[in-house]
């Protein structure tokens, strides 16, 4: 079966506890069970994987990459500053969505620019949970076409 590895970064794991207005109610389990089981129904199966670490990210996408079609991606905070994890992505040659709980275009300045969107087929922002989904069927737009 084709994978598709689903990435979180840092505080993703505090899903369901965080600020409910802008990320929703359900944890980072309910929303990976929710996107695997999207995916199987299109013949793919997600592979789940969250750190508050850039470099673990980083070694995961390289462990990872090359047994796999592609990646969605919620870097957290990374998204704003992390060119390590921009050049990974790039690095594994494969299409990519960001995607983001909450609306980051109509946040803080600082919220606003993503350094990770152009290793990126599609930026997803705002949707809550249903921007997992969203991802989820653009990147497999992408792999089958």
């Amino acid at each position: 079966m084709k994978k598709i590895l689903l990435i979180h970064g840092p505080n993703l794991n505090m899903l369901g506890v965080r600020e409910s207005t802008h990320y929703g109610t359900l944890t980072l389990a309910d929303i990976e069970r929710e996107v695997n089981e999207k995916s199987l129904e299109q013949g793919y199966e997600t592979v789940p994987f969250q750190s508050n670490h850039e470099g673990a990210l980083i070694d995961w996408i390289q462990e990872h990459a090359n047994n796999s079609s592609g990646i969605i991606i919620n870097p957290g905070a990374f998204t704003h500053y992390s060119y390590a994890l921009h050049d990974a992505l790039l690095d594994t040659r494969l299409p990519c969505v960001e995607v983001h709980l909450s609306d980051i275009h109509n946040r803080e300045e600082w919220r606003r620019h993503s350094v990770i969107a152009p290793a990126c087929i599609a930026q997803i922002s705002g949707k809550k949970e249903q921007g997992y989904q969203e991802a989820l069927y653009a990147l497999i737009r992408a792999i089958e076409q």
